[in-house]
C-alpha cells in the first residue's frame, strides 16, 4: 500500500478530518484511483473502527468522529468516483420512524454504510410511511433502513413495512431495523429481514441482504 493510503487509513481510524481531506487531495495528485483511495484508505479504516467498536476498544464518540473523518475525505473524492463511474454496492433509503426524532444512531448507521460503498438517501427524523415508499420509488433502494428509539414510536416501522407492501415494493426491497428497544424478536414479528444493534453490525447486515 502506498504511505498516502496508509496515512488517509490512519487519519480515518483517528478521526482527524483535515489530515483525511488532506490525504485525499494528495492521493488523488499522486494519480491513485478514486476507487482505491475509497476502498484502501477509507473502506478499510472504517471497518478497522467497526471491529474495534466490537472489541469495546472505541465506543460511540469515537466511531462518530473517524465517521466525520471519512465524510471530510468523501467529500473531496466523490466527484472523482461520480466521474470515474463507480458503482456503489447498493442504494439504501434510511429514516428514524414518524414520532421519533433520535438520530444519532441512524446518522452513524448512515456513515458507517457510506463508508461501506452504500448509496444513502437520509430522510431525516420523523418519517412518515408514505415518505419511505416515496423514497423507494424515486431511487431505486434494494435496502430500506428505519431506525427508532422509542417504544411508542416502534409500531410505525410495522405501518411502514405494511405501506411498501400496500405499493407493491415490498418484494423488491429487503426492510433492516434498528433502535434500543429492538430485537431480533420484534424485527421478525414485524415482517423485517433483519435487525442490527450496532451500527458496525449494520454494515454487515445491510451485505449480508444483498
Amino acid at each position: 500500500m502506498e504511505p498516502v493510503l496508509k496515512e488517509l487509513f490512519d487519519s480515518v481510524e483517528r478521526g482527524d478530518q483535515k489530515t483525511a481531506a488532506a490525504k485525499v487531495s494528495e492521493a488523488l495528485a499522486q494519480g491513485i484511483k478514486p476507487e482505491r483511495i475509497l476502498n484502501e484508505g477509507m473502506v478499510a479504516a472504517m471497518a478497522q473502527v467497526g471491529k474495534l467498536f466490537e472489541e469495546g476498544e472505541y465506543f460511540v464518540p469515537e466511531m462518530l468522529i473517524a465517521a466525520r473523518a471519512m465524510q471530510a475525505g468523501l467529500a473531496i473524492l466523490r466527484p472523482q468516483l461520480v466521474a470515474a463511474d463507480f458503482k456503489p454496492i447498493a442504494k439504501v433509503v434510511l429514516g428514524t420512524v414518524k414520532g421519533d426524532l433520535h438520530d444519532i444512531g441512524k446518522n452513524l448507521v448512515s456513515m458507517m454504510l457510506e463508508g461501506a460503498s452504500f448509496e444513502i438517501t437520509d430522510l431525516g427524523t420523523d418519517v412518515g410511511p408514505e415518505k419511505f415508499v416515496q423514497a423507494v420509488r424515486d431511487t431505486g433502494a434494494e435496502i430500506v433502513a428505519m431506525s427508532a428509539l422509542l417504544t411508542t414510536t416502534m409500531p410505525n416501522m410495522k405501518n411502514t413495512i405494511e405501506a411498501l407492501k400496500e405499493a407493491g415494493l415490498r418484494d423488491k426491497v429487503k426492510v433492516m431495523v434498528g433502535g434500543a428497544p429492538l430485537t431480533d424478536q420484534y424485527a421478525k414479528e414485524i415482517g423485517a429481514d433483519g435487525y442490527a444493534p450496532d451500527a458496525s453490525r449494520a454494515v454487515a447486515l445491510a451485505k449480508s441482504l444483498l
